[in-house]
């Protein structure tokens, strides 16, 4: 591949974030038109393996795919710009949420003009999973696997369920393998300086809490903690801001924690940039300085655990998934992430509603993303306008 400006992978980098609602599952859909048919920085079979890699890691999984194909373009410090290009905008604009809520819930802003983005990003997600499954169901195995996936979890959607299928299918495409000679040695480097550091920020901040009553620190603490805990989504990682924030200290109530959550639905970039107002809501009584730290901590806590781990192992990955072995269970691995793919886009579905209007939109997407003609930011624009026209 041709060496890349790093300003146009930028650019469209910020294209994936304008125009990435709805979550992760949602989110791969875009990265498909953006990054693999129209930009081509890696294949469909590259990005569903990075799909299957973030999957079982740590992390915001979705974050953790464009910052990983970051790095196959230029490094770390392209990886780290990618990070701030996806994440920032969304991170900034739900820090300063945290300060509106008394204005949103005195003028009770009308939400339904957002009812469009749901089916829409169903069908971003439809021909992320049409183009996909094309690419991993290669014989009758993969399409088992492909299926077993969705009906697994649809019915199963603990955060542990994800990585385990995604396991198990690697185990058993390549136990079902009958090729010789499948591992041999190879040579890596692994940078474990990133591994160190995320060990000692994590031990480290937990035992200045210990010592320090400062609520910042306490913010950052947390959400660091989140951020290496919970494997899946930013909804995976709700519940774990919920019963601390809410239940346990009591920084805001149950209504203005599901206020932000609501709204963080209807922006686009990586959901966990909810943190960003969860964190700021929990300081707000400790004035506007500490407010705005208090959203950037929260922020940049989430977000760093999952990204020192890519950056531990990408390198790694790159290396390993030469092995013959390796490469049979990917197989397995990006069968059942592409079943995991397809569910969500029922799913949501499911969430959104199967009205005739819903419908219409859901198939005016998928239509509009095959003739590859119009931009994905365009008709995310053409959705929200909908939504407050009809």
């Amino acid at each position: 591949m041709q060496p890349v400006k790093w300003s146009t992978f930028l650019k469209d980098v910020l294209i994936c974030s304008l125009g990435a609602y709805g979550g992760p599952e949602a989110h791969y859909g875009v990265f498909t038109d953006q990054m693999v048919i129209k930009k081509q920085y890696l294949s469909e079979d590259e990005l569903v393996e990075l799909i299957a890699l973030t999957g079982i890691l740590p992390g915001p999984s979705s974050t953790q795919t464009i910052v990983s194909i970051g790095y196959k373009m230029g490094g770390p410090v392209l990886a780290l710009l990618t990070m701030l290009v996806w994440g920032l905008p969304a991170i900034l604009f739900m820090t300063g949420l945290s300060f509106m809520y008394q204005f949103l819930s005195e003028n009770r802003v009308d939400a339904s003009g957002l009812r469009f983005i749901g089916p829409m990003a169903v069908g971003f997600i439809v021909v992320a999973s049409y183009r996909i499954g094309k690419k991993v169901i290669k014989n009758k195995l993969t399409l088992l696997l492909f299926l077993l996936a969705m009906v697994i979890t649809y019915f199963f959607r603990n955060a542990w369920v994800f990585p385990l299928v995604l396991v198990l299918g690697g185990i058993t495409t390549t136990l079902a393998s009958k090729e010789k000679d499948l591992w041999h040695h190879v040579k890596i480097n692994p940078p474990y300086r990133y591994l160190i550091t995320f060990a000692v920020i994590a031990i480290g901040s937990v035992l200045l809490n210990m010592v320090l009553d400062n609520r910042i620190l306490y913010i950052f603490q947390s959400f660091y903690r989140y951020g290496y805990l919970v494997i899946g989504g930013g909804q995976v990682v709700i519940p774990y801001m919920f019963n601390d924030l809410v239940e346990g200290y009591r920084y805001m109530t149950a209504d203005q924690f599901l206020t932000g959550f609501g709204i963080v639905q209807g922006i686009p970039g990586p959901m966990f940039s909810f943190s960003a107002y969860a964190g700021g809501m929990a300081s707000r009584d400790l004035g506007p300085v500490v407010q705005i730290l208090s959203g950037l901590a929260a922020g940049v806590g989430i977000f760093l655990p999952g990204i020192l781990l890519i950056f531990f192992v990408y390198p790694v990955w790159s290396k390993i998934r030469t092995i013959k072995g390796i490469r049979l269970a990917l197989s397995g691995i990006t069968a059942v992430a592409g079943g995991l793919i397809a569910i969500a886009a029922f799913i949501l579905m499911q969430s959104s509603g199967f009205s005739i209007e819903n419908i219409v939109v859901l198939i005016l997407t998928v239509v509009l993303l095959l003739t590859r003609k119009v931009p994905a930011p365009l008709i995310v624009f053409a959705a929200i306008l909908a939504g407050f026209l009809i």
